[in-house]
């Protein structure tokens, strides 16, 4: 894109990001959003929670600068206000089951941090680390487009013999190591690179949510027939999906979810961290579990897509097209309407309501009191009898002690980082059937740090009592330590 007047301009008017560095409380609003958001690696935040501590932030601004005049408005104001179109700063939305509203940055938001945090000086500023990944990326493109056998056997042959000589010199007892200014270059290289991951996930996301945007707009203005709509939606979320960010996304998911690479990233990295030269810079303390931020953000790039085909899904559902279809009607009006005027937002009244009146009811208009009839209860004397019950269904209970399923879970995490609910159910096989099945799905939904993976499938089983096995399939669903 070049950056001439025009272009600029429309930048400097419409982009989120120019508007919030150009704002009146641009300092406030930047130092505390970088605070309870990037700092500490949140992406959202209940609006009690970030309420609360805007309410600290603006109390110490006062005490600080003497003005109790300053910063007029209330938090939930402000907060209601960033969240507007009109400033575009953050995201304020209402998650499944809940009915309290969360915030979230907004993806050009975290730009203009990062470019304000690029701003100060800093002390150290290393430039080999980032020279090794130029040249290492050349690489892996200049090998990964070569198409003649001939040049790929000699290139890693090549680096075979690198390798052998690199071991022999080894074994002689010559160990090069990373002196400390080149440890604390490239673990500050990491740091860059781990922080730009979870923005680049946050405009990922945002990409989905347009997505998913345009798509509703097209089905409340449709008017052809349906496998047409359905043709033209399908082909742009196969688009979408097959496009460069949809398949890099997936690679970087697939990668994540290989517990093999987890295991041995938090090996790699727990030794990084316990380096001298490293421990002198103070890393955060959560850079312990980034990979587990990295987690948590695909996976609500994850559920948006799935919030996608769930709306898809709904669609594909004739029944309920056919039951709803007078509803659908109206509310396609109404969205169509709202979609017309919603860059052009009328003035003044343009919808009128009846008087509303109270339905009256006069005290004595009310029916009143009758006490109800009494049974009469006779006088019988009780007879000795027998009665064929069957008395099994008492016996037969089944009663599934949660505690203990924690207590197995916890187990397996004590040599663990991460273990999936499959492996815990091989290593300990179901007693109590089906039954003991859902108790271990309930748990799980519970469990404070778990990562679900649709797409990839677990087969348990368990023995019936009478003999013969069951099988169940289950989402990969991955419990770790909390």
């Amino acid at each position: 894109m070049a950056l001439d007047y025009m272009t600029l301009d429309v930048l400097r008017q419409s982009h989120p990001a120019w508007r919030l560095l150009r704002a009146q409380y641009a300092p406030f609003i930047a130092g505390f959003l970088h605070r309870v958001f990037i700092v500490p690696n949140v992406r959202v935040l209940p609006q009690a929670d970030l309420e609360e501590m805007l309410e600290d932030e603006l109390f110490a601004l006062r005490e600080q600068l003497g003005d109790e005049e300053l910063f007029p408005g209330s938090a939930r104001s402000y907060l209601n206000e960033w969240a507007e179109n009109e400033k575009g700063w953050l995201r304020k939305f209402y998650p499944s089951g809940t009915d309290e509203p969360h915030f979230d940055l907004m993806p050009a938001t975290e730009k203009a941090l990062t470019w304000l945090e690029g701003l100060t000086e800093r002390t150290f500023v290393g430039t080999e680390s980032r020279l090794l990944v130029l040249f290492d990326l050349l690489r892996q493109m200049s090998e990964g487009s070569q198409t003649d056998p001939q040049v790929r056997i000699a290139e890693l042959e090549k680096r075979r013999a690198e390798i052998d000589e690199e071991i022999a010199r080894v074994s002689e007892g010559d160990l090069p190591l990373l002196d400390e200014t080149a440890l604390k270059d490239r673990f500050q290289q990491f740091l860059q690179m781990a922080r730009e991951l979870l923005g680049d996930f946050r405009e990922v996301e945002q990409n989905f949510r347009a997505l998913d945007r345009r798509v509703r707009e097209r089905i409340a203005l449709w008017e052809g027939g349906k496998g047409e709509l359905l043709e033209e939606i399908m082909g742009e979320r196969d688009a979408i999906a097959e496009s460069d960010q949809g398949r890099s996304f997936r690679a970087f998911w697939d990668f994540l979810m290989s517990q093999t690479r987890q295991e041995e990233f938090s090996r790699m990295l727990d030794g990084v961290l316990l380096l001298d030269p490293v421990r002198e810079l103070r890393p955060d303390a959560r850079l312990h579990r980034v990979h587990y931020d990295w987690l948590e953000a695909g996976e609500h790039t994850q559920k948006m897509v799935a919030q996608l085909s769930e709306q898809l899904r709904r669609f594909l559902d004739d029944q309920a097209w056919l039951e709803n279809r007078r509803i659908m009607t109206i509310l396609r009006d109404i969205e169509t309407h709202a979609l017309a005027v919603r860059d052009d937002v009328p003035r003044g009244w343009f919808a009128e309501m009846e008087e509303p009146w109270a339905s009256i009811e006069l005290p004595l208009e009310r029916p009143l009191y009758r006490p109800p009839h009494r049974p009469v209860i006779r006088d019988i004397e009780l007879e000795e009898g027998e009665a064929d019950i069957d008395t099994d269904a008492l016996f037969s209970q089944v009663v599934v002690d949660r505690r203990e399923l924690i207590a197995t879970i916890r187990r397996e995490l004590r040599e663990r980082d991460q273990v999936t609910l499959g492996e815990v159910i091989a290593r300990h096989p179901l007693r109590q059937g089906l039954a003991e099945l859902v108790a271990y799905l309930h748990v799980a939904a519970e469990w404070p740090q778990r990562v679900v993976d649709d797409e990839d499938q677990q087969e348990v089983s368990w023995e019936l009592a009478e003999g013969g096995m069951r099988r169940a399939k289950l989402p990969r669903i991955i419990l770790m330590k909390s």
